[in-house]
């Protein structure tokens, strides 16, 4: 079932764009095709820009901790699963322990590669990294499977605790909140909020066999959804029926 997240906030928002892309770079390493290889590495350096931006190893600390407390505090709750809490909880050690390891900034390693870098000033100009611009990335896509893969292994290794942080924080995210089936009168559906603990993401899924996908505005007084269509890849058409879906509003 299609299922779409929409956050309230640019820290949910910064997590759930690292997730896409690193999503997008493990996938096209395991292709293996130099062409996957190549759309991996350009979307690795998209991260980068992305961490730049925001405080995210000391952020992603500081969460950890907080869901540590929250869920160490549920030992002995009958309502618990006892194994899969202490599951979660040391995988949140685990994690938290690998990302302090990490005595320097998030992605600093490919930072200080000079050649990487290089491939990412070009990555900004359309077409800039053809083989006469950059012989030497030609060069490293002609190497091979094997020889790109180990590459990406070590360019990955510093970032991995960031993205299994991540995961960890958008898991239990995703997992809060209650979920209420919801008809949108004639593609449209609008709810107000209120209480005394925002939400920080809101999720909508939708069965399979409903043609038609969710726009979202909010904040956290109000959401609206408005359900629209995609024909022939042409401007979005707003959806004039009633549809069926699922809203959870998430909070940490």
């Amino acid at each position: 079932m299609p299922s779409y997240d929409y956050p309230f906030n640019e820290r949910i928002r910064t997590l759930l764009r690292v997730e896409d892309l690193f999503a997008k770079v493990l996938y096209n390493v395991e292709a293996g095709n130099e062409y996957q290889h190549h759309c991996a590495l350009l979307t690795l350096l998209q991260i980068l820009d992305v961490v730049d931006r925001a405080e995210l190893k000391l952020d992603l600390l500081q969460e950890l901790d907080r869901q540590r407390t929250a869920m160490t505090a549920l030992r002995g709750n009958p309502g618990i699963s006892a194994k899969t809490l202490e599951t979660i909880l040391a995988d949140i050690d685990i994690t938290a322990e690998a990302l302090r390891a990490e005595t320097t900034k998030l992605g600093q390693t490919l930072r200080s590669n000079e050649w990487l870098m290089s491939i990412k000033q070009r990555a900004g100009i359309p077409g800039g990294v053809c083989e006469f611009d950059l012989p030497s990335y030609h060069y490293w896509l002609g190497l091979g499977e094997t020889r790109r893969r180990q590459d990406f292994d070590s360019w990955l290794k510093p970032l991995l605790p960031m993205h299994k942080a991540i995961g960890i924080i958008l898991h239990i995210l995703r997992g809060s909140g209650a979920t209420t089936h919801l008809i949108a009168s004639n593609g449209s559906y609008q709810q107000m909020l209120g209480g005394a603990k925002p939400a920080q993401m809101l999720r909508v899924v939708l069965a399979d066999n409903i043609a038609c996908f969710p726009e979202v505005s909010a904040n956290k007084y109000a959401i609206n959804i408005r359900f629209s269509t995609l024909e022939s890849a042409q401007k979005p058409q707003k959806h004039e029926i009633d549809v069926k879906f699922s809203l959870t509003l998430c909070n940490l």
